[in-house]
């Protein structure tokens, strides 16, 4: 059975201009021969992900979405970037082809990268894909494992050095999502200023390590190889690597995961199969990563709740341009829910 991650046809108010997009990719992109179909892959709330096929080659192209964006979020030129720099030291990465910034070709910036083929893990697993408990622990192994070697790189050796502010990452990342969540809420959205306050009053010391972190590193951001679900081949969607702490980075990715005995509420905001029997817990995770890592955590709940409180204000950012009209795409209605479940969460946390 193949469970190879599929495209399909692109959501209306979201097509790109063919002819104009296949003259420009052709002449600039060698060895492309034949006539270029694009469909689109349709997870995925914040950049537009589009397949493109000419002849026996596949290729992916990145795009902002459509209409009034986050000033700061979205930018095509810092992913491929980090892509280029990246791909030749993590083999992990997907090799950036052409990046361009003209707009007389798609009115934005855009870029297109080499496809990386295979299983991406969404809310539910793949009917027919089955994981024994000892298999989806593995799993959870695999996944923790990768993101400690893409922490490992010597980001400064392959030219990463000024791509982030390390100092002071911590009181950077509160303000500023404190910022951007104020400035995207909606009248019936929850106001967060508790989670706010227990954040800038509950900040650690800053680590004394930085990294290369992802930000978004998640089990639907990952490729699974085809041939053997549990071998990871791809990690995606770098649009918010940036050079900081790495439990910043670990406290982000377990904003999402869902395990089996959280809350009713909690449960309906699962994306990935995370509580599937024998997958590891958060508390877990988190031991995992401290043996291996040699870091000290003697607290993580500062950085669970500030991953709760960011997975909020990314889904805000983007559920603003759903309540303003700005974007038809139907999911995006939802996200208010997650938003005020992601609240309830951090909330325990402050109360505890």
């Amino acid at each position: 059975m193949n469970f190879t991650d599929k495209s399909r046809k692109i959501r209306e108010g979201e097509e790109l201009n063919v002819p104009i997009t296949e003259k420009f990719l052709k002449e600039n992109i060698p060895g492309l021969d034949g006539s270029l179909v694009v469909e689109q892959f349709p997870s995925g709330y914040s950049n537009l992900t589009y397949l493109i096929k000419v002849g026996e080659k596949e290729l992916v192209l990145r795009r902002p979405p459509f209409g009034t964006k986050a000033k700061t979020a979205h930018d095509m030129k810092r992913e491929y970037t980090i892509l280029n720099a990246l791909n030749p030291v993590f083999s992990y990465c997907p090799k950036p082809l052409l990046y361009t910034e003209d707009p007389a070709v798609m009115g934005c910036p855009f870029y297109v990268m080499e496809r990386i083929r295979g299983i991406i893990l969404r809310r539910d697993l793949p009917q027919g894909l089955v994981f024994r408990p000892e298999q989806a622990r593995k799993l959870c192994e695999n996944l923790l494992d990768v993101q400690l070697e893409l922490h490992s790189i010597d980001y400064k050796r392959i030219g990463l050095a000024d791509f982030g502010k390390p100092e002071g990452y911590v009181k950077r990342q509160v303000d500023g999502w404190s910022g951007r969540y104020r400035n995207a809420r909606t009248e019936d959205a929850p106001d967060f200023e508790p989670v706010m306050k227990w954040l800038q009053e509950n900040m650690p010391e800053e680590s004394s390590r930085s990294c290369i972190i992802h930000n978004d590193y998640k089990f639907d951001n990952i490729v699974l190889s085809p041939e053997d679900p549990l071998k990871i081949i791809g990690v995606l969607d770098w649009e918010m690597a940036t050079i900081g702490d790495p439990l910043m980075d670990l406290g982000s990715s377990l904003a999402y995961w869902i395990q089996a005995d959280d809350p009713a509420e909690f449960q309906a905001t699962r994306m990935m199969p995370t509580d599937m029997p024998g997958a590891m817990t958060r508390d877990e995770l988190v031991k995992r990563y401290a043996g291996k890592s040699g870091m000290h955590i003697d607290n993580f709940d500062f950085y669970y709740c500030f991953g709760l409180f960011r997975l909020a204000g990314i889904a805000q950012q983007i559920y603003y341009r759903y309540f303003h009209k700005q974007t038809k795409d139907e999911r995006f209605a939802l996200l208010i829910f997650a938003v005020k479940a992601l609240e309830l969460a951090a909330l325990k946390i402050v109360e505890r």
